[in-house]
């Protein structure tokens, strides 16, 4: 076996020996013979090099993962966490930084528990191996086990990797024996959940065990004791959350017919530890969007007036009547939730007002005459609950020369009256300002419109989805592009092809399809809700893109990503407003 002095010594030599004529060295080596043996050296150094091995190598702390040596990692460490990453997804280097200090923690903290990373693009075989369709992915292996991984579900910051990781590898809750250490236990932080069982290794507790590994922000113990059950007034198996605001104390029992359902168990744990109206804040986010609560009451306020500050007293009064179902939120038009404003068309003058916001559809409410008194607060929200408020739209005005453009300009208001009219074949590029990829086709779209502005059956046009709300179009991410044919009806036809002029045209001179593929075709009622101003996210290229909490990811597509306001996170692209998602949010659709 060849030391690494002998390598550089061949390849001094073969240096040598190519640069010999240059220098004026006619004979170059002694022989011809003794040059076929440089040769046959230096390709027997290649095929070694050419043999991948098992071994496993670092990055920052963080194990560099392949097939080669994937299968070592897994039979090494008890606990392996692994992100599967493409090297120009955003969201992906984003968080290396933060898991790269994690995995520092975690390996100085346990040999057993480490962070390994995969590139996904390159390893392909890996990626199709576990379903690899966004980035970042992240995976853990418990005990060697490659058939079953588990999706990880925390926050994608070094304390929330750490946190989750911790929870996995160690006991997930404190064992409570006597009612000193339960008080103690209980009165150490503001809020903690305690688990009472009368059989701790039953179905019950194993489903609490589980909920414990994933509220990793709260402290949980478990006991069995007697004594604990009589100290706190229980007779039957219950979880209890204990916490030093809003209600104090939170009980859970379990269903003797139904049991404990662990993601159940989660969503009321992630729903009750949040305070009855929340600051909408940096460290709050992952909070609010995790606990996914259907509705939300926003209070716009600015917290440096005194008058507008006072507010909050009736809007908490309001927010008891509506725990789990609609989650207030108050949010600083001068401090951090500056950033979502344009989100509601608002700006910081126009606080102190309210806005009420459907998560599942983006659908946003206001009231007709703003008050905030606790009775008109709790009657507007149920109205809004009871489908007795229209939703409010956003709509930017139109250019003054909307319509003499190659290229029409729609915005809100004139949308309906232009796509859905029966004359024309009206194709529309639904864009976001921010989204490199709508930058990327921008100049592939006007020539189109160059190329159509004399058809009298045929309109190009785009709108800014971001900045303009629909009733009836939702917008999941950037591009989207959407044939609207002339006729009766509300047809809609999706495009899906490659984003260049012929193709296009082709499109267009097929009535909306393309030999190679059907359409894609839907009725769009006349009132829908529609998804609006959103995350950018990356895509997996070239088919491809990406939160998120997360990070809410990337996907096979071209495009950006469109997630809700007050999400979950995870192409590169940024948008200004992004700061207030979820970072575990992170995903993406097909572009």
């Amino acid at each position: 076996m060849r030391g690494s002095g002998a390598r550089l010594l061949w390849l001094l030599v073969l240096s040598l020996a190519w640069l010999g004529p240059a220098w004026g060295d006619s004979e170059g080596l002694e022989g011809k013979e003794e040059d076929g043996e440089v040769v046959a050296e230096e390709e027997e150094e290649d095929e070694e090099d050419d043999v991948v091995s098992d071994e496993l190598k670092e990055e920052d702390s963080v194990l560099v993962l392949h097939e080669h040596n994937f299968a070592r990692a897994l039979s090494e460490f008890r606990l392996l966490l692994v992100e599967f990453y493409a090297p120009w997804c955003g969201h992906c280097q984003r968080l290396a930084p933060e898991f790269a200090q994690a995995a520092a923690t975690l390996r100085n903290g346990s040999e057993a528990v480490r962070l390994g990373k995969v590139d996904a693009t390159a390893q392909v075989g890996l990626s199709t191996e576990f379903g690899i369709n966004a980035y970042p992915t992240l995976k853990l292996f418990r005990d060697g086990n490659r058939t079953h991984p588990l999706a990880y579900t925390g926050r994608m910051d070094a304390n929330g990797i750490v946190r989750w990781m911790q929870r996995r590898a160690g006991p997930s809750a404190t064992l409570l024996q006597d009612t000193d250490t339960a008080a103690a236990f209980i009165s150490a932080q503001d809020m903690v959940v305690v688990g009472f069982f009368k059989d701790l290794k039953g179905e019950a507790a194993q489903a609490f065990y589980e909920a414990a590994g994933e509220v990793v922000d709260v402290a949980f113990g478990v006991t069995e004791a007697d004594e604990l059950f009589e100290a706190y007034g229980l007779s039957v198996d219950t979880v209890c959350l204990f916490k030093k605001f809003d209600e104090g104390r939170t009980d859970f029992p379990v269903d003797p017919a139904r049991g404990l359902d662990a993601a159940e168990l989660t969503r009321l744990l992630r729903v009750h530890s949040l305070e009855l109206v929340m600051e909408f804040s940096n460290e709050t986010s992952s909070r609010i969007f995790g606990a996914k609560i259907p509705h939300h009451m926003l209070l716009f306020l600015n917290k440096s007036v005194e008058e507008q500050l006072a507010l909050r007293d009736d809007f908490r009064k309001a927010a008891s009547n509506f725990r789990g179902e609609v989650l207030f939120v108050v949010v600083d038009v001068d401090g951090y939730g500056a950033t979502v404003l344009p989100f509601f068309g608002l700006t910081p003058a126009d606080a102190p007002t309210l806005r009420f916001i459907k998560m599942e559809n983006n659908r946003k409410y206001q009231m007709d005459e703003e008050a905030f008194s606790a009775t008109a607060v709790r009657d507007f929200v149920q109205a809004v609950l009871d489908g007795k408020v229209k939703p409010h739209l956003l709509s930017e005005e139109p250019p003054e020369d909307w319509d003499t453009r190659p290229v029409k300009v729609l915005v809100g208001k004139t949308f309906e009256q232009v796509a859905f009219d029966e004359t024309k074949n009206v194709f529309v590029k639904f864009y976001a300002p921010w989204c490199a990829h709508c930058k990327e086709m921008a100049a592939a779209w006007e020539e189109l419109g160059e190329r159509y502005k004399d058809h009298e059956d045929i309109v190009i046009a785009e709108i800014d989805a971001t900045a303009n709300e629909l009733e009836n179009i939702t917008i999941s991410g950037y591009p989207t592009l959407h044939y609207f044919p002339a006729g009766p009806g509300r047809k809609m036809i999706e495009y899906r092809s490659t984003r260049d002029v012929e193709t296009f045209s082709k499109f267009l001179e097929n009535g909306g399809t393309l030999p190679e593929e059907p359409p894609v075709v839907s009725e769009v009622p006349p009132s829908l809700g529609q998804g609006f101003p959103s995350t950018p996210g990356c895509l997996q290229a070239p088919a491809g893109r990406g939160m998120d909490p997360a990070l809410p990811h990337s996907r096979m597509g071209t495009g950006c990503l469109a997630i809700l306001f007050l999400p979950s996170p995870s192409a590169g692209d940024q948008d200004p407003r992004e700061q207030h998602r979820h970072r575990g949010a992170e995903s993406v659709r097909h572009g």
